[in-house]
């Protein structure tokens, strides 16, 4: 088998004491983070596969929304997903996957505490290292090419079950391979090669919609605004999806209204304002950004903007959840931005 590159941020230690806690556990629950990706779900079940088969007790859950969404139901390993309330209190070995901090747990984060022993495996570059162990590497381009490294190290071989679940995560985090690094191809390469249709993995997780989504598209891009003066000149576009606008869509199809947005050419941060469907004036918060020319280096780090303002995530793509109304939180984000 060959191994991946060593990417920088994460060293062989951390590979080590995380294979060493996988090695020894018991029993072992995998939580994702609220308003699951196709990488924090990759990532579990993929791992979840690979311990079932190993005779482990695994349980994979998320806190919110009460569903999968349907884009990721014919992912392999499915059925090991469980309601938040069948998640036990107390298990041997809990591991955290593409949570940048406990709060990404939602309602789960109580599980922690039942835990002998904590594992996060994650990329984003605002993790606050919550777990007794941590394999966080902020420079790979999803939390799925570290368990990678992670599996690597374990000496656990990749099946096309396993690949389908990794793949899934690489191409959503990499936005079909537009944001790569050195090694990122050859790494979609290896996970081809077990015989999985990447094709039909990234047509059902980025291009497929229900009918409903064309007039929600519509509506919610009718409320886009631009302001040439944020950050700068710098520019800032946003949008808002209201509770009425997503009453006959799933939550995952609001998540992509801000890939349609951020192709605005005169702002360099682009934000859509997604109104909490049961708590009144809340709001979750996507933040995308780029560099002005190719080459530049000069893109707004959305991720400091975002912990600013309670959340987290990447240089060009972090987020985070707010109250008030809507007037409120632009002003808020504006004066975030400077």
């Amino acid at each position: 088998m060959t191994t991946m590159p060593e990417a920088l941020g994460l060293g062989a230690a951390d590979l080590d004491a995380a294979v060493a806690a996988l090695a020894a556990a018991r029993s072992v629950t995998i939580l994702c983070h609220v308003q699951p990706d196709a990488d924090t779900i990759g990532s579990g079940l993929a791992l979840a596969l690979i311990l079932h088969r190993r005779g482990i007790p695994v349980w994979v859950s998320f806190a919110e929304p009460a569903d999968l969404p349907v884009s990721m139901r014919s992912l392999p390993g499915a059925h090991h997903l469980v309601a938040p309330e069948q998640v036990p209190r107390e298990v041997d070995l809990l591991v955290a996957v593409d949570c940048g901090s406990a709060g990404r747990l939602g309602a789960l984060a109580d599980r922690l505490s039942g835990a002998a022993t904590t594992l996060v495996l994650d990329h984003h570059r605002s993790n606050t290292r919550f777990g007794t162990v941590n394999v966080v590497d902020p420079n790979a381009e999803s939390t799925t090419s570290v368990l990678v490294r992670l599996l690597d190290a374990w000496q656990v071989p990749i099946d096309p079950e396993v690949a389908h679940c990794l793949y899934a995560g690489l191409v959503t985090d990499t936005g079909s391979f537009r944001w790569v690094r050195p090694g990122t191809h050859r790494l979609a390469e290896r996970l081809l090669a077990t015989g999985i249709d990447g094709a039909e993995i990234s047509r059902t997780l980025m291009d497929t919609h229900p009918f409903n989504w064309l007039p929600m598209l519509s509506r919610v891009l009718g409320s886009a605004q631009l302001v040439p003066s944020a950050n700068g000149g710098t520019g800032l576009v946003y949008a808002f999806v209201r509770r009425a606008d997503v009453a006959e869509v799933s939550s995952e199809e609001a998540e992509s209204v801000v890939d349609i947005v951020r192709t605005t050419a005169e702002a360099g941060v682009a934000a859509v304002f997604k109104e909490s469907r049961t708590i009144q004036e809340r709001w979750t918060v996507s933040l995308r950004s780029r560099d002005t020319t190719p080459g530049g280096a000069d893109g707004v780090d959305v991720a400091a903007i975002a912990t600013a303002l309670g959340g987290g995530g990447h240089r060009f793509a972090a987020g985070y959840t707010t109250n008030g109304t809507p007037e409120s939180i632009v002003a808020a984000l504006l004066a975030a931005l400077g």
